[in-house]
């Protein structure tokens, strides 16, 4: 089940409409240039890059998901995951929104309702920013006639604080998913700073209240979701975009490093990464255009090989940072710690073990 609400008047000028791949790896490379220059500096200080996710969201980049038939680009997802590591090789925190507002796209892209969906579509086409929000309380949604009534508090979630839309899911007295896309100006919501962490200080992580929200309802079918779908496949393969962009730009601070075969190695390990994110790329494109549970499937724990391996990726070459550079690494100045407690931190929120166990139930069968 889902509802739309109200849509609001956007004063800002409509965003850039990007017109090939050539030309949206280009506007990556050209703004994760511009966000390096002060991204150690707002990590110190807790500076939201506001700016920057106007002129990310602006430039088109934002929306080169969106399918043809809602006249978006639509990149292949090898390429999505390598302008989601431009984007974090310059500063993670953005490259990270940038993760979380893709995989709502890629959810709008198997919205049941037409309307609704090209609704949403325009609004990502004009620069709007998206997020995902879980209500995970029992009961969260609350039918009320043909409405439903939405209450209580999200889990945290990154991007939040800068977003224009939530997509927020709960689960009703009935136990079943509603998802409701709101604006974040929405009457009874707020949006709450409760960041609490050593990394990823500026990725404007937060929650949202509900106090009691009115959307629209409609019936809608069965909306359960299957173990693995192109947007659990999507959302691993973004997290390893990040994770690889956070590596990358490890591993440029140790330019000043001699030459040494540790240096080598770890070149060779943010390659293999990069190897591993383009396959699972090729693996989602066939599951979206040839959508079948093995596809899916396959997509999915490609994607997932390639997230966890850049998360190990991305702590190993951040731990060399102080390894092999000697004490100019541990100069405050030089921030270069925000490598390690970037990569750590989201280290931290990866469910490794239950994707461990799911691997293997689905490569060996669950006895």
């Amino acid at each position: 089940m889902g509802t739309v609400s109200r849509f609001s008047d956007r004063a800002r000028p409509a965003a850039h409409r990007i017109e090939s791949e050539e030309e949206a790896i280009a506007t990556a490379r050209r703004l994760a240039a511009d966000f390096a220059l002060q991204a150690s500096e707002r990590d110190i200080n807790r500076i939201f890059p506001r700016a920057e996710l106007d002129a990310l969201f602006q430039s088109g980049l934002t929306a080169v998901t969106v399918p043809p038939e809602n006249e978006g680009l639509d990149v292949a997802n090898a390429l999505l995951g390598e302008i989601v590591a431009i984007i974090a090789e310059g500063d993670s925190s953005i490259g990270e929104c940038l993760e979380h507002h893709f995989t709502v796209l890629e959810e709008l892209r198997n919205e049941p309702n037409e309307e609704r969906r090209a609704l949403l579509f325009v609004r990502a086409l004009a620069g709007d920013h998206f997020v995902a929000a879980t209500f995970a309380e029992a009961g969260a949604a609350v039918p009320s006639g043909d409405r439903y009534q939405l209450s209580g508090r999200s889990l945290r979630v990154p991007g939040i604080l800068f977003a224009d839309w939530i997509a927020a899911d709960a689960i009703d007295t009935q136990g079943q998913a509603v998802r409701f896309h709101l604006p974040c100006d929405t009457a009874g919501l707020q949006i709450i700073d409760d960041w609490d962490g050593f990394g990823q200080r500026t990725n404007g992580a937060g929650s949202a209240v509900a106090n009691g929200v009115i959307g629209n309802g409609e019936a809608a079918a069965d909306n359960r979701q299957q173990p693995h779908t192109t947007s659990s496949a999507l959302a691993a393969l973004l997290h390893a975009g990040t994770d690889l962009g956070i590596a990358r730009a490890a591993l440029a601070s140790l330019r000043e490093v001699p030459r040494s075969a540790g240096v080598g190695k770890l070149a060779l390990s943010v390659k293999a990464t990069a190897a591993l994110l383009e396959s699972a790329g090729g693996k989602l494109d066939f599951a979206q255009v040839s959508p079948s549970t093995g596809g899916t499937e396959a997509a999915f724990f490609s994607a997932s090989a390639a997230s966890i391996t850049a998360s190990r990726t991305a702590l190993e070459v951040a731990n060399a940072l102080f390894e092999l550079s000697g004490n100019g690494a541990t100069s405050i100045g030089r921030n270069l710690d925000r490598h390690w407690r970037n990569a750590r931190i989201r280290a931290n929120d990866a469910a490794a073990d239950d994707l461990y166990r799911a691997t293997a139930a689905h490569y060996f069968g669950d006895g």
